[in-house]
C-alpha cells in the first residue's frame, strides 16, 4: 500500500510543471524552448508549405486532421505490405499479411496499438521505425491537437477559430514529445533496454534448449509508445519481458510517461478556462463571474477551479479501481489455497516477481486508465474482480484517458451532469458561462452512446457467428471477459488484451478495426462539433440559481453520474463475465 500512496505522491508532484509547461504552448505564450524550436518549426512549415498563422473552425480543424491521418494509413499501409525488402530487415522478416496489414495501421493511427501479431517475430526494424514508432508521434500528437482545439473552444476567446491543425501537430511534436522522448529513451538504454539494428540473439539455455533474445531499436519505440500512451511492444510481452522493461526505475519510468501528459491536459484545460474568465470579467461589467484565480488555495492557482474539478473526479475513479485491483490480486486463487499452496504474495500468476502485486495493479490499472495499452504483467491470467477494473475503465474511457480523450470524454459527462442538475431544479443548464441547449444535448448523447454501442454491438457479432466462436479458446463466463476486453480495448483506443483470444483472423482483424477507427475519429469529430457550438454562445450573467461546477460537491454528482450511466449500459455484460466467473470461483 505504501507503494501505491508514493507513487501517486511523486505523479501529482510531476504533473503540474508539465500542466503549466502544456498549457504555455496551447495557449501560444512564450517558452524557454522557444528561441531554438520556432527555427525547427519554420523549417518544417516551409517544407510543407503550412500557414502555421491561418485560423480554422472546427470543420476545417476536423478535416485537416482526417486527411493528413488518411494519408497515412495508405502510407503506413503500403511499407507493411512490402517490409520484406533487405532494407533494417536482418530477421528476414516477410510482407505482412492484408487482413493484418489493414487492423495493424488503422490501430496504431488511431493510436490503440492493438497488436495482433508478436513485433519481433511479425515486423522489420524498418516497419518498426517508419511505421510503428512514427505512427506513435503522429496518432498521440493528433489526438492532443484535437484536445487542445477541444479547449480553446470551450474557453470561447473566439467565435470561429479552434486554432491551426498543423501548427498544433508540429508544436506538440517538436516541443513535447520530441524532447521528452530523447530524455525518457536515455533513460531506458542507462537501464539496459536495448537500442541497436543488431539481428536477435539465438543461445543455449542451462536446460540445453534454444532460445531468441530479440534486439533492435527497443528504447526509442517504449518510450514514446507510453508517452504517447500508445502501448503497442517491440515485443510480444511487451513491458512484462525484461527486454523492454528491465527494472524497477523503467517500470517507474514507463509508468509516469504514460500518466503525465494526461493529466497535464486537464491542468491546460483548467488554466485556459480560467484565462477566459478572468479576461470576460475584467473586460465587461455586465458579466459576472467568479475569479477563477484564488491566491489561498494551492490547487486552484496550479489546476484552475475548473480543472482542479475535473482532476478531482478522474482521481476518485482512479483510486477506487485501483483499489479494487489491488485487493483483488492480494486474495490469491482459492483453487489454489484449497490444495495447500501459499499464497501469501497473492495471485502471482502472469505477473513478474520483481514487481510484485503492488506494482502489477498499480502498471495494469493505469494503462487502462490512461489508455496506453502497455502491460507488465499477462491482463488474462488476473483474478475475475481485478481484471474487471481494466475492462471497467476502458469501457468508461473517462479516466484521465490517452492524449487528452480522457478530458475530452469526461466534459461530455460534466454536460450531462450539469443538464440532469439543471432539469432538476427546474433552471436552464449552463456550463463555463454559457447555457446548454438542445443542440449540445443530442451532440453529448451521441458522442456517449458511441462508445457503449460499439463495445455491446461487436461483442454481440462475435457470440453470434461462427467467425466470432472458432477465435474463443476458453469456455464460459471468462471467454465472453476475452470478447468484451478485446472491443473494449479497441472502442476505447487502449490495445491491451486478455490474450486468450485466437484473433488473428480475418473476422477479428476487421472487427476491431472498424471498432478502433470508428471509436476514435467519430467521437473527435462530435466532441470538436460541440466545441464549435459553444464558441458561438453569449456568455451570461452567474446568478443565485446557477450551479457552480467548480465546487467540492461537483466531482462527487460527476463521479455518480459515470458510475450511473456505467451501470445501466455495461452491469448486464459483466454480471454474465467477470462477476459470474468471481461468484463461480469463489463458491
Amino acid at each position: 500500500m505504501l507503494q501505491l500512496v508514493l507513487t501517486i505522491l511523486i505523479y501529482l508532484i510531476m504533473v503540474i510543471p508539465v500542466g503549466s509547461y502544456l498549457y504555455h504552448i496551447a495557449a501560444g505564450k512564450h517558452t524557454f524552448a522557444d528561441p531554438v524550436l520556432n527555427r525547427v518549426d519554420d523549417v518544417i512549415y516551409k517544407i510543407s508549405g503550412i500557414d502555421p498563422h491561418k485560423k480554422m473552425d472546427w470543420k476545417k480543424y476536423a478535416l485537416a486532421l482526417l486527411g493528413t491521418n488518411a494519408v497515412m494509413i495508405l502510407l503506413g499501409y503500403m511499407i507493411l505490405r512490402i517490409q520484406s525488402i533487405p532494407i533494417f530487415n536482418p530477421n528476414g522478416v516477410g510482407a505482412m499479411e492484408e487482413s493484418l496489414s489493414f487492423n495493424t495501421i488503422i490501430s496504431f493511427m488511431t493510436n490503440t496499438n492493438l497488436q495482433h501479431y508478436s513485433g519481433e517475430s511479425g515486423l522489420s526494424y524498418l516497419s518498426q521505425m517508419l511505421v510503428i514508432t512514427f505512427m506513435m508521434f503522429v496518432s498521440a500528437a493528433s489526438g492532443y491537437a484535437a484536445c487542445v482545439a477541444f479547449i480553446r473552444g470551450l474557453a470561447g476567446k473566439s467565435k470561429n477559430n479552434v486554432g491551426n491543425f498543423y501548427s498544433d501537430l508540429v508544436r506538440i511534436i517538436t516541443r513535447v514529445l520530441l524532447p521528452f522522448s530523447i530524455i525518457g529513451g536515455l533513460l531506458l538504454v542507462w537501464q539496459g533496454v536495448p537500442q541497436n539494428f543488431s539481428g536477435n540473439v539465438i543461445v543455449d539455455t542451462i536446460e540445453g534448449a534454444k532460445q531468441i533474445i530479440a534486439q533492435g531499436p527497443v528504447a526509442a519505440l517504449e518510450i514514446i509508445k507510453h508517452l504517447g500512451t500508445n502501448g503497442g511492444g517491440f515485443i510480444g510481452a511487451n513491458s512484462a519481458t525484461p527486454i523492454e522493461n528491465p527494472t524497477i526505475l523503467t517500470n517507474l519510468i514507463e509508468l509516469y510517461s504514460m500518466m503525465l501528459l494526461p493529466g497535464a491536459c486537464v491542468i491546460t484545460f483548467g488554466k485556459m478556462v480560467r484565462d477566459r474568465k478572468c479576461e470576460a470579467q475584467a473586460g465587461s461589467t455586465a458579466f459576472t463571474v467568479r475569479s477563477g484565480v484564488d491566491s489561498r488555495s494551492f490547487t486552484a492557482r496550479f489546476f484552475g477551479r475548473e480543472g482542479r474539478t475535473i482532476f478531482a473526479a478522474m482521481s476518485i475513479l482512479f483510486v477506487i479501481g485501483l483499489g479494487i485491483c489491488f485487493w483483488a490480486e492480494s486474495q490469491g486463487n482459492p483453487a489454489l489455497a484449497e490444495a495447500g499452496l501459499s499464497q501469501s504474495m497473492g495471485s502471482m500468476e502472469g505477473k513478474e516477481v520483481r514487481f510484485g502485486v503492488a506494482q502489477s495493479a498499480m502498471f495494469t490499472t493505469t494503462t487502462t486508465s490512461f489508455t496506453t495499452g502497455t502491460v507488465n504483467n499477462m491482463h488474462d491470467t488476473l483474478t475475475p474482480l481485478g481484471g474487471m477494473i481494466p475492462l471497467l475503465h476502458m469501457m468508461l474511457n473517462v479516466v484521465f484517458g490517452g492524449k487528452g480523450v480522457g478530458l475530452m470524454n469526461m466534459i461530455m459527462y460534466a454536460i450531462l451532469a450539469v443538464f440532469i442538475c439543471g432539469l432538476m431544479i427546474g433552471r436552464t443548464p449552463e456550463y463555463l458561462g454559457k447555457k446548454i441547449e438542445g443542440r449540445e444535448m443530442k451532440l453529448t448523447a451521441l458522442c456517449i452512446i458511441i462508445h457503449p454501442f460499439l463495445i455491446l454491438a461487436f461483442s454481440a457479432l462475435a457470440v453470434g457467428t461462427q467467425a466470432g466462436l472458432e477465435g474463443i479458446t476458453n469456455p464460459g463466463f471468462h471467454g465472453l471477459s476475452q470478447v468484451l476486453y478485446e472491443f473494449s480495448s479497441s472502442a476505447a483506443n487502449n490495445g491491451s488484451g486478455f490474450e486468450g483470444l485466437a484473433d488473428n483472423t480475418i473476422f477479428w482483424n476487421i472487427t476491431t478495426g472498424l471498432a478502433m477507427f470508428f471509436g476514435r475519429y467519430l467521437s473527435i469529430v462530435i466532441q470538436l462539433a460541440i466545441a464549435g457550438s459553444f464558441m458561438k454562445k453569449k456568455f451570461v450573467n452567474d446568478s443565485v440559481g446557477s450551479l457552480h461546477t467548480d465546487t467540492a460537491t461537483f466531482p462527487i454528482i460527476l463521479v455518480v453520474v459515470v458510475y450511473i450511466f456505467a451501470a445501466l449500459t455495461f452491469f448486464p455484460v459483466l454480471a454474465l463475465g467477470p462477476i459470474a466467473e468471481h461468484l463461480t470461483l469463489w463458491a
